[in-house]
């Protein structure tokens, strides 16, 4: 059986979900410079990671690209008119597709976490863009609120 976690029965290392989180964005922005499958993307990041790729991450990052087209069509209807996904820098785009998800399709993590760690990510990161990650993920909570 292939192990893609990369733990290859080591010792369990305990995450923080935003440590977590952050494997995951990991994960998306490694992803974003390859059309490798997601297994080899993984395989080839577990190194990286102490105890391998969490199963949190792993599970992000496959939901995120199973609804990759669903995802940047939300994005896109929150970024300024006359862009597109391209302009965006790997990092937010990555951040902001893991906190979509999230906010989405994730109901145990509360809308506010995930737009919280998105901008501690975005803080980390990019240069200057938590602002915008934030206003764009506030945005999208919004409208979703009114929706319900």
């Amino acid at each position: 059986m292939n192990n893609i976690s990369g733990t290859d029965n080591k010792e369990t290392i305990n995450l923080t979900r935003s440590e977590q989180r952050e494997q995951a964005f990991m994960l998306l922005f490694s992803k974003s410079f390859d059309d490798e499958p997601l297994e080899a993307t993984i395989e080839d990041n577990a190194e990286m990671f102490e105890g391998g790729v969490c199963g949190y991450a792993q599970s992000v990052v496959s939901g995120i690209e199973d609804k990759i087209d669903e995802i940047d069509a939300e994005i896109s209807k929150y970024i300024k008119k006359g862009w597109s996904l391209s302009r965006l820098s790997k990092p937010s785009l990555a951040i902001l597709r893991l906190a979509f998800y999230e906010i989405k399709y994730v109901s145990s993590v509360p809308q506010g976490v995930s737009i919280n760690e998105a901008v501690e990510l975005a803080k980390k990161y990019t240069i200057d863009e938590s602002k915008f990650i934030n206003g764009i993920l506030g945005s999208f909570v919004r409208d979703i609120s009114e929706e319900e």
